[in-house]
């Protein structure tokens, strides 16, 4: 599988990306600097969490703009896969490349937390390691991880199966961290080849950092794309 992780000035999970897929991949995947103009022959791209531009105008809004960007909407429009995590899935949305927004936590503090998550849609690259209705426990680390779209918007997401995980409810979970409508953490593009999530699957992927159930993700993602 040929991967790269985008890097944004401020990006503070790239290298955490990166070491998630050499775990799963035995290979360390390329880094594109946003100033880029060209990215190689891939199959994955992920674009990682942090803080790009220090989230100064609108979490992820001048992100979407780095001319990285337009070869990341071009390569997904032929299908290549992408992954957005945290800010990433913010810059999706920014992009077009996810419907929705991400607004202001409802608390309107930062949380950074392990949360249970529901995997809600199992059969998607990025998803086939778990069973669907699978509680997992990722870690969430954001300010801005509100996801708000209207009713029209969430429900195609629900009739399409594209939303791919949702934040766990009862049976002891801390249930929904940021007030995202309908309990929603991650969703799908049309071909379910983009995925956005809040919660960082790479930093639940080594046993030595606290949990691997993240890893199943990256895991499944070489399965799908060799």
């Amino acid at each position: 599988m040929k991967a790269a992780v985008i890097v944004f000035p401020g990006s503070n999970c790239d290298r955490d990306a990166a070491v998630a897929l050499r775990i799963a991949t035995g290979r360390a995947p390329a880094m594109i600097w946003h100033r880029d103009t060209q990215l190689p022959d891939l199959d994955l791209i992920v674009v990682p969490g942090g803080f790009s531009y220090g989230d100064y105008l609108r979490a992820g809004a001048m992100a979407a703009h780095s001319p990285i960007m337009r070869e990341v909407a071009a390569a997904a429009e032929k299908g290549v896969a992408v992954l957005g995590i945290c800010n990433g899935f913010q810059i999706l949305t920014e992009a077009g490349l996810l419907p929705g927004a991400l607004l202001r936590n409802a608390s309107l503090h930062f949380v950074c937390r392990p949360v249970d998550l529901r995997v809600e849609n199992n059969q998607t690259l990025f998803t086939a390691g778990y069973d669907a209705g699978q509680v997992v426990r990722i870690p969430v680390a954001h300010h801005d991880g509100n996801y708000f779209a209207d009713d029209e918007t969430l429900d195609r997401l629900e009739g399409d199966g594209r939303i791919a995980f949702r934040y766990a409810t009862g049976n002891g979970s801390a249930g929904n961290p940021n007030g995202s409508v309908r309990d929603i953490a991650g969703i799908l593009n049309e071909s379910k080849t983009v995925l956005g999530m809040m919660p960082h699957p790479e930093r639940a992927a080594d046993r030595n950092h606290g949990g691997t159930d993240g890893l199943p993700m990256f895991t499944a993602m070489l399965e799908a794309l060799g």
